[in-house]
């Protein structure tokens, strides 16, 4: 099959690329370069520069590389960002999306996976968040995902596409020391940055009713993510009535002290102590994944634990640092 991936040349996009090529499928690129980089994307994979809002280089997309599904991954990611500019969020992440879903109707193709968050949920107050949570966002960004699910879902029944949305949890690691995550948005890189400017990394609040009082979150390998997408694309390519949303997590917690103390221990960077700082407004204590639902569908598993991300991450950081 021909796989268009939007987003193909970010951090996860990418990795998403290269499970798919390793698979046997056919892979077609578009990436604004907003945020992606040119030389992440694979030798032979074309890539088409541009936006998901542009609708005439979408059909010509969709026209020339004969795509029989798409993967959307493209979208703004940084929740502070979204709370000061929700007219852009809901421009690239929802406009984009209809202006996509339209390409995709008009050009017959019926198979569609979506990159979707576990923000959707806001602040659950449940020990695991499984998908009949009832999803209450706190952000435009989360608000923007939820609102993608939705009209991917409608879209789905007017046209007979099959679909799958899949919620991701908290991403690190990476691939190969390339593919790194280039972002310092979240809590790895943003410790790494601290630790080799030789400051404390800060932890927001540890008054919260956890184990150690830090805020509990589930964290996912980027490429036990990508191995997701492949799973999912496959049942997409097989199942004309698949209608999918889906968890991705690990099903376990690790508390925000337990990670800093793991980049510590991997880095060896020990000399500076965290600090704790007021909590920050909207982070609830504990979201953490209900997996079953994902392993019941589509037989798949994490594989990867936090070891291995933060051994992958710092890989990369070193990497791009010398």
């Amino acid at each position: 099959m021909n796989w268009l991936v939007t987003g193909g040349a970010g951090y996860i996009g990418t990795h998403v690329v290269r499970a798919l090529l390793a698979t046997g499928e056919n892979v077609v690129v578009i990436d604004d370069l907003s945020t992606g980089a040119r030389e992440r994307v694979p030798n032979g994979v074309p890539l088409v520069v541009g936006s998901v809002l542009d609708r005439a280089l979408l059909d010509e997309t969709f026209r020339t590389h004969a795509v029989d599904g798409v993967v959307h991954i493209a979208g703004k990611k940084r929740v502070p960002e979204s709370v000061d500019r929700p007219l852009h969020y809901y421009e690239e992440n929802v406009e984009g999306l209809r202006t996509l879903l339209a390409a995709t109707v008009d050009a017959g193709v019926t198979r569609f996976l979506f990159s979707s968050s576990a923000a959707v949920y806001g602040m659950p107050d449940v020990h695991l968040v499984d998908e009949e949570t009832r999803c209450a966002p706190i952000n435009p960004y989360g608000e923007s995902k939820l609102v993608g699910e939705w009209l991917i879902r409608a879209t789905a029944r007017a046209h007979g596409i099959s679909y799958a949305s899949l919620r991701y949890f908290n991403v690190a690691g990476a691939g190969a020391p390339e593919l790194a995550d280039e972002g310092v948005f979240n809590l790895v890189p943003m410790v790494f940055e601290k630790l080799t400017a030789d400051r404390a990394p800060v932890i927001f609040g540890d008054d919260y009713d956890t184990p150690d009082g830090t805020c509990v979150r589930d964290f996912i390998h980027v490429v036990d993510l990508a191995e997701a997408h492949v799973a999912a694309a496959r049942r997409l390519a097989t199942d004309p009535e698949a209608g999918l949303v889906l968890n991705v997590g690990r099903g376990e917690g690790t508390s925000v002290r337990e990670m800093v103390d793991l980049i510590q221990e991997v880095t060896g960077l020990r000399d500076v102590a965290p600090v704790v700082q007021a909590r920050r407004a909207g982070d609830p204590a504990r979201v953490v994944a209900s997996a079953d639902r994902i392993a019941a569908e589509l037989a798949w598993k994490a594989r990867l634990d936090t070891s291995d991300m933060v051994e992958s991450a710092w890989a990369g950081w070193q990497a791009r640092s010398h």
